[in-house]
């Protein structure tokens, strides 16, 4: 199966000239999301992920945010994001290239218990964001690359679960430090209150209301908590329930509806700056996997 190219996308306006991306799933890992890409202008915006993120760099650098410090990732260097980590992400000079992978959490929990031989109640949590480690980088490459080529899938398999294996062992722990990421309860009803609203028309004054704040110390509170803006932490929430209904082969009109876009051009500008590619290609990767 060829990978999807940026002459694949329906809109090639979405990427930049000089930008270039290949997005496909993998559905014996779970459906494992995988990137390969190359970008000149193509800047991601304060975001998180529902799956962990693991890649290598290739080329260039690539300088991001990750809990209030910027971090420049380089070739040959390991990135490693938990679930939920606010991060964004740019070319430090005049461009990068690196190979992604989006594991899930039941696939990262599976492989650390299985990696150590014991149970895990809590899903693992890495360490720090970058990592040298030549030997799981070298592993990795040769997966994503095989993957991609729909090469020799044994080998492909083998490279990835060593790769994943050889990273939860050296660079993760058990489960994330007592305390990270616990909000204050009044911004955690306003997560719980735009979480089950997202696809509505929601007001500021509305969601101060529920965490009990005025809209000014709701801003404040907000952002200090959880890395975003409420409207980022909004359309972040909106684009992880887009990825799930186009994973299902729902068109994007459908989508953009069902996930309070205001249109499919509104969802196809979002949804690229959040992920790199259109969701014409991330439906059509479910299509033909």
């Amino acid at each position: 199966m060829p990978s999807v190219t940026r002459s694949a996308a329906p809109d090639p306006a979405d990427l930049g000239t000089r930008d270039h991306a290949r997005f496909w799933r993998e559905p014996g890992h779970g459906d494992l999301e995988c990137l390969s890409a190359t970008f000149v202008t193509h800047r991601f915006p304060l975001h998180s992920h529902e799956t962990y993120v693991v890649g290598v760099m290739l080329a260039g650098c690539n300088a991001y945010q990750r809990r209030g410090a910027r971090h420049y990732a380089q070739p040959g260097d390991l990135c490693l994001l938990n679930p939920g980590e606010v991060h964004d992400g740019g070319a430090h000079g005049e461009s990068f290239s690196y190979r992604m992978s989006y594991p899930s959490i039941a696939l990262m929990s599976e492989l650390l218990a299985d990696a150590t031989g014991k149970e895990r109640a809590a899903p693992p949590f890495f360490r720090d964001t970058l990592a040298r480690d030549a030997e799981a980088a070298a592993l990795f490459r040769a997966a994503h690359e095989r993957l991609e080529a729909r090469g020799d899938r044994l080998a492909a398999d083998a490279y990835l679960v060593s790769a994943y294996g050889l990273l939860l062992l050296r660079h993760a722990d058990a489960c994330a430090p007592a305390g990270l990421g616990r909000e204050a309860p009044s911004i955690a009803r306003a997560r719980h209150y735009l979480d089950a609203h997202f696809a509505r028309e929601i007001e500021l004054r509305k969601v101060a209301e529920v965490a009990r704040l005025s809209p000014f110390h709701f801003l404040r509170a907000f952002r200090r908590e959880t890395g975003l803006t409420p409207h980022a932490y909004l359309m972040n929430r909106r684009v992880n329930a887009a990825r799930q209904q186009l994973g299902r082969g729902d068109s994007p009109a459908e989508v953009a509806l069902a996930c309070g876009f205001f249109d499919q051009s509104h969802l196809s500008r979002v949804f690229k700056a959040h992920t790199g590619v259109t969701p014409g290609v991330y439906r059509g990767r479910r299509r033909l996997a």
